[in-house]
């Protein structure tokens, strides 16, 4: 309960809109914040589905409240599950294990589901098990959600705060016409995977153990060359001297590796379907 009475601290409650007043005056934080906002309307889409179909069985009255009530638990939850992330984050490899955890997220986002129907998710019969199942199930699905709020709030609390609590929304009113737009509009798909991809990229170039290999490495001749071409171009140095080239390659990188790796697995999954392979 420690931990309880620490967040409901008054000092505590002070500091959290002091960092959020002095944060929100920098361009960053909005852009951080459309980065969280983009990867929850990308990744929420399954946990609106669960949210359906928990709630099918409920009487009409129970339903929305059912949706508001499972998607709030959900959320605080996840808020919780989310500090845990970040603080592990902290740990050597472990920044490391996440980009790579993201890259094969965002590639999935390119894969075409197979449709599983309604069997997976049990209608409940009164409105607490309904919350019960959409608060369990969101947990365990969104491991996604979570590592990649982690890694575009780099950190800042009010980010990660405001980011997860958006997703209430958006998972309720919203994500179903969402998911609708992104099936009409697939290079918002695309779009939004080259953005994962390119978290991926930042989050493992800044993990404590690579962090300073790249710097080693850009700091060398081959971030002199880099320099120079973008001085070239009336650009500032960006790879000598502690700069963030490192994470600028690697996300670039990242991009490379998610829609490369997405086209490939996107046109194995669309020849699986076309050719299934006969039961033996």
């Amino acid at each position: 309960m420690d931990w309880l009475l620490q967040i409901l601290d008054p000092a505590t409650i002070s500091n959290f809109f002091s960092q959020f007043y002095a944060e929100m005056q920098q361009p960053a934080f909005w852009v951080a914040l459309g980065k969280i906002m983009w990867i929850n309307i990308l990744l929420s889409g399954d946990n609106a589905l669960v949210i359906a179909m928990a709630c099918r069985g409920l009487p009409a009255r129970q339903r929305f409240w059912g949706m508001v009530l499972g998607a709030g638990v959900a959320v605080i939850l996840r808020i919780i599950f989310t500090f845990i992330v970040v603080t592990l984050m902290g740990l050597p490899y472990l920044k490391l294990l996440g980009g790579v955890a993201l890259l094969v997220i965002a590639a999935k986002l390119l894969v075409p589901e197979h449709e599983d129907g309604e069997e997976g998710v049990d209608a409940a019969a009164h409105l607490w098990a309904a919350v019960q199942i959409v608060a369990v199930a969101d947990i365990v699905m969104s491991l996604d959600n979570v590592i990649a709020v982690a890694a575009a709030a780099n950190g800042s609390v009010p980010l990660l705060v405001i980011g997860l609590a958006i997703s209430v929304p958006l998972i309720v009113a919203g994500a179903a016409l969402i998911m609708a737009l992104l099936t009409r509009l697939p290079a918002l798909v695309w779009a939004g995977a080259a953005l994962l991809g390119w978290i991926a990229g930042e989050v493992a170039a800044t993990d404590p153990v690579v962090q300073p290999m790249l710097r080693a490495f850009f700091d060398g001749p081959v971030g002199v060359w880099l320099d120079a071409i973008l001085g070239t171009i009336g650009m500032s140095p960006m790879f000598t001297g502690g700069g963030h080239g490192g994470e600028v390659v690697l996300g670039l990188v990242g991009i490379g590796i998610v829609l490369v790796a997405g086209y490939f697995w996107r046109a194995h999954r669309l020849r699986s379907a076309m050719y299934p392979t006969s039961a033996s």
